[in-house]
This record gives structure tokens, sequence and C-alpha cells, in this order.
């Protein structure tokens, strides 16, 4: 299987495609000034105590409490505050972890009241984001992920991921961490580790180790709360957990962003540096690569998967629910119903398991499959969907189908799902349901261009429109678009981009950036 990545980079966001045989299977969208990211670090304070939740609320700056729950603070949590209150009472010497000696595990059974106290100084690490109307999810276990190990403080343990399966592998590993880790300080080994050299694997031990060193300082010198380190950008993080083999290409369309995956392709598999590219064509860099289109049909309500058949994705407070529909599909009279009922379902399972990374949809989705009768052909659907979910990175449970053929799945929830509203608001009337006659649209455009050449002096410019209006704008000869050139300047390009509404446009200068000329609504 061929996987590619596909980063569209905006002033606003930051979009990042996963490709496997050039279908959209992953797709993240990051604000550029998002400052709650999973694994960052901060040193907080306790706000309030929950001894009916058994949890704890912790000012992290956020607009809403943290949430903090008392087996989230972890076994080494007594160790981890000794060494803050260390730090904090001798502001000049900051104290090293291999030299301390470890606190006693505290109890699994234990109340918050007798940990925490409100006022007190703590450092916690975002285990989630915040999600709707609640604020991040914290934990006291601090960790530092690479490639190929997992750094974790106070923990004197190495644990070998377990999907590597080879006695000896895990053996050798596990000696060789043991040799090379710092005193006090837990490894996992992730399974892409299986087979690296030990330079390999003590490089990254050092540059985790250096994380934690030349961060965690800043708890003596900055005002409570306060950012400690902030994880890796969402690119290189995504990278870092899904980068393989198989990926053929890496396209970017901005250089900044280009150089800082390139150096760190350079570091984790230097034979792979060239399959990032810098995209420097007109048409916007989803467009090119086809997930523009993509993103409109598979993120709506209903999604056509095969033959006609679709699926219906309904989502409430609680659960996901997917109701899976054979449509107008041509029924094969020998194969029966029951073997066409399998055979969709077997497709929608395909479907399925691809929305769910998509969406990255998380809690519990039921999913209510065309009922088929044979033991067998339920049984294949069970295996079927523990495959296809089984390069899911999300932690996940399947659970057979029920009676009433439904399969209920849990999947693990660390960022709010991806919601794209593919429906699209009339930019000519901004949904009061009347527009100016749509054979004066080009007029409009033309006076806009005037506007721009004659009054702001705007010579250099490209005009973003909905591929219909471009192809109309360039059809004839001489075509619109030639004889705006003659009389305007060719300093003027015309790109068709997919992600616009029937009728909207957008212009932007020699810079990309976007000038306003949004049209006004009149009002009647």
């Amino acid at each position: 299987m061929d996987s590619g990545l596909v980063v569209d980079v905006q002033s606003q966001e930051v979009s990042i495609a996963v490709l496997e045989d050039k279908k959209l299977v992953e797709l993240q969208k990051e604000a550029r000034d998002i400052s709650f990211a999973v694994g960052n670090i901060y040193a907080g304070k306790v706000k309030k105590l929950m001894p009916g939740l058994n949890a704890a609320f912790i000012d992290i700056g956020y607009k809403k409490d943290a949430f903090l729950h008392y087996l989230d603070l972890g076994p080494q949590f007594a160790s981890l505050d000794k060494f803050y209150k260390q730090a904090l009472s001798d502001k000049k010497r900051f104290p090293s972890i291999s030299k301390m000696s470890m606190q006693k595990d505290i109890d699994k059974d234990g109340s918050i009241s007798d940990i925490l106290k409100p006022g007190q100084e703590i450092l916690v690490q975002i285990a989630k984001e915040p999600i709707s109307t609640k604020g991040p999810r914290l934990t006291s276990e601090i960790s530092f992920a690479g490639r190929f190990l997992v750094l974790i403080p106070f923990n004197d343990k190495v644990s070998i991921s377990q999907k590597i399966k080879s006695k000896e592998e895990r053996a050798r590993l596990r000696q060789l961490i043991q040799s090379i880790k710092p005193k006090n300080f837990g490894v996992i080994v992730r399974t892409v580790a299986e087979g690296k050299k030990v330079v390999e694997l003590d490089s990254e031990l050092r540059t985790l180790v250096k994380r934690w060193e030349e961060n965690v300082p800043k708890i003596q010198k900055e005002k409570i709360p306060t950012l400690v380190y902030e994880e890796t950008g969402r690119i290189v993080g995504l990278l870092r957990d899904v980068f393989n083999p198989t990926f053929q290409e890496i396209h970017v369309n901005e250089k900044e962003v280009y150089s800082q995956i390139k150096d760190y392709i350079s570091i984790i598999a230097p034979e792979k540096r060239d399959i990032v590219k810098l995209y420097t064509g007109e048409l916007p860099i989803f467009d090119h690569f086809a997930v523009t289109k993509q993103i409109k049909a598979l993120f709506g309500k209903t999604v056509t998967f095969r033959n006609g058949a679709y699926l219906i994705i309904e989502h409430t407070e609680a659960l996901h629910v997917i109701d899976v529909n054979s449509g107008n599909r041509a029924k094969v009279k020998e194969a029966g119903q029951e073997n066409n009922a399998f055979e969709v379902n077997l497709a929608a399972a395909e479907e399925i398991a691809r929305q769910l990374r998509l969406r990255d949809l998380g809690g519990i989705i039921v999913i209510d499959f065309i009922d088929m009768l044979e033991g067998e052909h339920r049984n294949k659907l069970m295996i079927r969907m523990q495959e296809l979910m089984s390069n899911d990175r999300a932690k996940h449970n399947i659970l057979p189908l029920s009676k009433f053929g439904l399969m209920q799945i849990t999947r693990q929830r660390v960022r709010p799902e991806m919601i794209i509203d593919t429906t699209e608001i009339c930019p000519t009337c901004f949904g009061k349901g009347e527009i100016k006659p749509s054979i004066l649209f080009t007029d409009s455009l033309r006076s806009k261009i005037s506007y721009l050449v004659n009054k702001l002096n705007v010579k250099k410019f490209t005009l973003h429109v909905h591929p219909y209006i471009a192809a109309f704008i360039s059809k004839g000869c001489p075509s619109l678009k030639w004889k705006w050139k003659w009389r305007y300047g060719f300093g003027m390009k015309i790109i068709p981009d997919q992600s616009l509404a029937f009728l909207e446009y957008h212009f932007y200068d020699s810079n990309k950036e976007e000038i306003d000329l949004k049209q006004e609504i009149e009002l009647k």
C-alpha cells in the first residue's frame, strides 16, 4: 500500500491529509495559534478539590480549569512532588532526578484530599485537549515521546511494545535500554524500535533526556501557571506517529514547514529525505491531489461507498450511530438476500473503519449492519472489522454483533472529533434566498478587477473562483479571461478552487494575502 502526506499551510490553520492508495484516511486541522495540545507540560495550581469525583481542578491558564483524576496522578506522584518542592526551595540549583531517592508509590485506592491541597503547585501534562464545554484532561505521569522511545521521569521500568512478538528481540531491547538509560528514568520501547541499532536508540534517548533538562527548570523562574514544555508541532508529531517505509511522497506548500519536515525526516530516516517535496503549483494543493473533493464527499451525514450502498452517520452527546443501507444496489438473485447483505456489510465495514480514522470519532460507536442470519457471516464480519481497524492508532475495542445486528465499538477520544460542514451558504444572497441575476456575475467580477487595477493600483493578483466559473470564463476564443488580461494587464491569474461555493470568489495579492473585496448585502 502506498501512503502519502499532503500538508496545506494557510495563514490561519494547517491541514494535514494522510492518503493511502490516494484515498483520504486521516485529516487533521490545527489553528496556527493553538496553545493547548496533547503532550504540553504545565506548572499549574490546584484550584478546587472534588472528593466526590476523587479529582481536582487545576488552573493552567485555560479559560476553564483542567481536570485531574486521582488515578491520573500516577504511582510516582510522591517523587514528582518532592522534586518540585526541592526545585522551588533552592532556585540557584536545579535538582537531579538520578541523584534523588525515589518515594514510595501512592496508594491505588487513595483519596485526592490526602495528596493535594488547594493552592498547591503541581507539574501536569495534557492528556486530552478541551472537548466541547470541558477543559483539558491532565495527567501527572510526565512523558516525552520520540520516534522509537517514550521517556518517563520518576519511573525506573523498561516496557516493550506488545506488538513486538519475538522473545529474542524483546530481551535484546530490554537489556540494551537498561544499559543506557539514566537512573530513575523509565522507558517505553515503541513498535518501530524493533531491529534498530543501539546508536539510533541511544541518540534518541539522549534527545529526550535533554528535553527534560532544558525545559523543566522553567518552574523556578516563571510565574504560575506557565507552559513548561510545548509538544512538537502537530505536523512533526503526526509524522512521528504515522511515518513508515510505505510513505512515497510528502507534499508541502510552504517553505518553512517544508524545511521542518525535511529536517525531521533526515533525522529519523535519512534515506527517505528526498520524498519531501515543496509544492509550487498554482492550484490549491488539496485540489491538485484530489483531497478537497474527497472531503466534500466524505464528511456529510450520508456517505456513499459502493454500488449505491450508503452509510448514515449521526452524532449524539453520548455516542455515534452509523446505519448501513444497501440503497438501490442491484440484487443478484442467485446469491440471495443473505449473501447480498453479507457483501454490503463487508464493504460497509471498510468504509466505517476509514470514517472512524478520518473523522477521529471517539467514545461509543454503534453500527447497525444489515441483518444476517448465518453465524459464519457474522463471525467473518467481526474478524474483517478487526483487520481493518488494526492500523488505527487510537486504542479501541470491538464487540461481536448482537442478536439485533448491532456492533459496538469503543474508541479512544483524545481530541475533538473532526467536523466539516459540507453544505454551502450562498455567498451572493448570504442565505436570504434572493440573488442578483447570475448571468451578471461575470460583470460584477470585471468591475472588481477594474477597481483593483485602476483604483488600488494592484497589478499582480490571483482570482480564485469555483471550477465551473473558471471554465466559463476560459471558454471561447477570445475568452473572457483573455479579454480581461488585455484590458487590465497580464499580472492577473484565474485559479479554479474546489473549496469555494458556486458564486464565491477571493482575490489574493502576489504575497498570497487575501484582498478584501467582499460583496455587500443589499437590503430590501
